[in-house]
Formats: structure tokens, sequence, C-alpha cells
């Protein structure tokens, strides 16, 4: 094992390999119910030739490695180690924002940068990047985006890539690609000289290579920068909300809304989920559920560079007419907040305690892709199996996101409990699988297969499962990046 260390402090420099107890305890471990196993070793890399150097080790050692973007928490065991011996390539060093492109409204980050940390850097040129809900101040972009995580804006997500653009990869063999059309280029500068804007994702060739490592878990390679499409930051921003005591009231405004593009963010939340966004601590959380309508739809309306005063009033009266037709209003504060105030929690991240965490200190998050017509069918299965497990269903939160322009939609459940009670957490680990597998069974799409699901979703389709194992072999014949996690 001295041998290995020496090789990696070559690499990466002595004070880059770290194996002392509390680091190893960090990375052993997150929020989720998957086993703890400690790494043998962490590694920051720096740039992208030492994450190629250390690939190209692993292999040559036959080392298993688990790349690692965002900083703690993390939540859905695809960090933890499946194996003995691992060594964890920490990413959250690479914090370089490589270029801001204002005319094409693209940026260039490295796996390190976060959403607090890109944010006001594209504000200063104007632009934006659409965002997920209240992410964790650690979470990395590139994470982000790679594991699709559904963002708040549907209208702009023609795929579910979007705003994923190219990529550079070090694959699981050690060889190195940039995606796209910068696959073209044996380098990031080529492209740039012949005035390549870095948006089509799709290629080189005839396959889009960044579907590989999407929602990959890390098993397939290491992103080492990814290019990311922008929106223009708006001059005027509106926020709208409209209550309902039923969500398949808000589900027809909501088609009808996304039907004519109307707005940018565009997201539901029942009354649990929007109180542990406005509220700190239970107390006020549970005061704050009570009070608050059971559903709501948030909208925003944008004005930008061309008559923003004018595009958002006439939106305004538009969408007050749709909500009318409906039988439903928009209001301009909901208990405990304005619309100013919700707005201001949303288009940012959490502050230094992620957002979930607030009312019972701990949480399991269930959600996949469904149609949002079939949505209160899968609330009705939920509170069934919650009910059953004598779990309050007051306390779950739902949060409801349409993407690729309403085309399906992300339906996740928050099930908060108290982490430090054994009794709490052998009922969530019960109700947890419970209500995965009946969800699973009506035909939530879990696209995202952490965990136990993993066995749940590939042992359903035998095809796809032999398909998968093949490309891995292409891609990393050796089995080192993060194995044991999705059919490998």
């Amino acid at each position: 094992m001295g041998e290995k260390k020496e090789k990696l402090i070559e690499i990466v420099g002595e004070k880059n390999v770290l194996d002392d107890t509390e680091t190893l305890d960090t990375y052993s471990r997150d929020c989720s119910f998957v086993p703890p196993r400690k790494p043998r070793f962490v590694v920051k890399a720096k740039n992208t030739d030492e994450v190629q150097k250390i690939v190209k080790w692993a292999n040559e050692t036959g080392t298993p490695l688990v790349p690692v973007s965002s900083g703690p928490p993390h939540f859905r065991g695809d960090t933890v180690p499946s194996e003995g011996g691992t060594v964890i390539v920490d990413l959250s060093g690479m914090k370089r924002i490589i270029s801001i492109d204002r005319k094409n409204r693209v940026t260039i980050v490295e796996p390190g940068v976060t959403y607090s940390q890109l944010q006001p850097e594209l504000a200063k040129e104007g632009l934006r990047l659409s965002m997920p809900l209240l992410p964790h101040r650690n979470k990395s972009v590139v994470a982000s985006l790679i594991e699709r995580e559904p963002t708040l804006i549907p209208k702009y997500r023609w795929l579910l890539a979007d705003p994923l653009r190219c990529l550079e990869v070090v694959w699981g063999n050690g060889d190195r690609m940039m995606t796209g059309e910068t696959g073209v280029f044996p380098k990031i500068e080529s492209a740039w000289r012949r005035h390549r804007p870095l948006l089509d994702p799709s290629g080189p060739a005839q396959l889009d290579y960044y579907r590989l490592v999407q929602a990959a878990q890390g098993t397939m390679g290491i992103v080492t920068w990814a290019a990311l499409r922008c929106e223009v930051l708006p001059k005027i921003q509106k926020l709208f909300i409209v209550p309902s005591k039923r969500l398949d009231e808000l589900v027809g405004i909501a088609y009808r809304l996304l039907r004519f593009r109307f707005g940018d963010e565009l997201l539901l939340l029942n009354s649990s989920n929007l109180a542990s966004i406005l509220g700190e601590g239970a107390d006020e959380i549970k005061t704050l559920r009570d009070e608050l309508p059971l559903w709501v739809l948030i909208l925003s309306v944008c004005g930008r560079d061309m008559l923003p005063e004018e595009r958002v009033e006439f939106l305004e009266k538009d969408i007050t007419d749709i909500a009318q037709q409906f039988g439903l209003r928009l209001v301009s504060f909901v208990h405990g907040a304005s619309n100013e105030e919700v707005l201001e929690a949303i288009l940012n991240s959490s502050k230094e305690s992620y957002w979930k965490f607030g009312y019972k200190g701990g949480f399991q998050d269930i959600f996949f892709l469904t149609t949002l017509n079939r949505t209160p069918e899968f609330v009705r299965t939920m509170y069934s199996v919650a009910e059953a497990q004598r779990y309050s269903t007051s306390d779950i939160g739902i949060y409801i996101q349409p993407v690729q322009q309403g085309v399906s939609c992300h339906c996740e459940f928050s099930l908060p409990y108290d982490p430090n009670s054994q009794i709490e957490v052998t009922k969530m680990q019960e109700l947890f699988y419970e209500a995965s597998e009946q969800l699973l069974k009506q035909g939530g799409f879990f696209s995202r297969p952490y965990g136990i699901w993993a066995d749940m979703v590939y042992n359903k389709d035998a095809q796809s499962t032999i398909l998968l194992k093949k490309i891995k072999g292409i891609f990393d014949p050796n089995n080192v990046m993060n194995a044991g996690k999705l059919c490998f």
C-alpha cells in the first residue's frame, strides 16, 4: 500500500493525498441508507492531466476509483465506496470558470464550480444559468447536470441534457476525449480559434457521447470540464403564485401555461415543501405548513432587453385570464412570505444548512419521471403507503417539476425523519423500500437509479442490462470506475 501512496504523491503532490481518519470517515458515508465503507485514500486532483494519470494508474494497479465533485453533504449513496481499497478522486478543488461567452450565451466550467460561485460571475456578463430547486451551497454545477437534476425552467429544456453542451471526459480506460462539436479538435483552444461556440452536444460522428456519462454515477469516466448554455439575465422578473386545495386543478393550468410557453421558472409544491423553504426550525415550518395553501403553482415571468415592462404586463394579463378560466386566481402573498421573498428563495442556493434538514434533521427523497397528468395518482399511492406504515402524510414534501417543455415531469417525495432515532431510521428504511417498489410498479420511471433502485430497475429489463455492461466493457474494461453501482 506504501507504493500506491508514493505513486499518487508523484501525481498530485503529498498534501493532496489524504488518509487521515477524519477525512476517510467523511467520505465513507452519506445521508442515504447505503452501508458505509472507508476509502483507502482521498486524492485531490487539480487539473485534467492529473485526473488522466490517476485513471491510468488505477488501471495498472486494479484500484477502484470514485469521482466526487460536490462538497458535503451527499445524499444518494453514489459517492460511498462499494469495494475495499477504493480511492476517492476529489474534484472539488477544480474551480476554474474557464470562459464566459456573452455573445453565444455559453460558459465553460470545471467540476468543482458551484452554483453560488458561478451565478454572480455570470450576472456580471448579463447571464444566468437555470438552477435546480435550492441546491446546497457546495453542489457542483457539472455534477448536478450530469446527474440530470431537474432545473426550474422547462421551456428552455429541449433535451434532458439541457443546459449541458460539450464535455471533456477521461474514460475509465484512461483515454481523454472532448464531446460534441469540440470532438473534432485536439484541444479546446483549437475550437476557439475556429470560432466554435460549443453549443452542439452531439458527436463526434454519429454517437452522442455525453449520454454515456449522464446519470452514470461516475461508472464510465470523469468529466473535467463542461460547456453550459446560459440565458440572458432578466431586467424585470415577477413571480406569480396560484394556490389550490387540489393538485389536479394546478395540473390543468400548468399544461396550458406550458403549451403557450408562458413564464420561465414553473414548478408545483405542496405546503410541506413550501414551508420548509420559507421557514427555519421545526416549529416555524410546522406552523407555516398548517397555514399555507395545500398546493401552489409558482410561475415567474421575465422581461429582458426588448420592452421588458410591456412584456411582463401583457403576460400577467394573459396568465390572469388563464387562471380565471380554471377557476383559480393569482396571489401576491402567501402566509409568511411575499412573492418577492419566494422568488428570492428559489433563485438562490440553500443557506448554510440544506433546506430539507430543517424539519427533522434528516430526510429521504424518492423521485422519478412521469407525465404531469399522472402525478395525482402517484401522490395517492405515496399517501396510501405512508398511512399503511403509520407515517404522517402531512410531513411528506412534494415537488413536481415539468421538464422538456412539459413533455414529462420530475415527481419527488421528500420524507423527513430524525436520523438520531433508531426507531425512526428503521421505519424510514421500510417506508422508503415499500414506497419505491409500489411507485415503480405503478409506472414511475426511475431514470436515476441510486442505491436499492438499481436492482429494482435493471432486474426489469435484462436486455438493457446486458447492453450497458457491454458498453461499460468498452470504456472501462478493468472496471475501475465506481464499481458496484448501477448494474456493473
